[in-house]
């Protein structure tokens, strides 16, 4: 499970991400870097459960985690809005999000196919 590509790149997110949070202007902190920071670790919550669960668990806790993804790449695109990441780290996290999200579908569309 662990060697798996989306755990890979969700972990390099994930590193990325945490750190560059904490970097958001005091009055931000308490409110953005914590909802930023609380979706991205529920993600990958959601990916843990899909990878130790059965399938009716699996599909459930992927679903989850598509929402989780979608709430994080809203929560990002509001933090570069308030200029709160620069749009080159918008970018990089942005590829981030895209390759995560792709690894996602392929996972979700290998369980409807079985």
């Amino acid at each position: 499970m662990q060697e798996s590509p989306i755990f890979t790149k969700t972990y390099d997110l994930l590193t990325w991400l945490l750190p560059a949070t904490t970097k958001f202007p005091r009055e931000h902190r308490f409110v953005m870097a914590k909802a930023v920071q609380e979706t991205a670790l529920r993600f990958q919550e959601r990916l843990i459960e899909a990878g130790l669960g059965g399938d009716r668990t699996r599909q459930h806790a992927l679903a989850q985690a598509d929402v989780e993804l979608t709430k994080l790449r809203f929560y990002l695109r509001l933090s570069r809005d308030m200029s709160l990441i620069t749009p080159r780290q918008y970018q990089h996290v942005a590829e981030y999000t895209t390759e995560v999200g792709r690894l996602l579908g392929g996972w979700r569309h290998s369980l409807k196919a079985a």
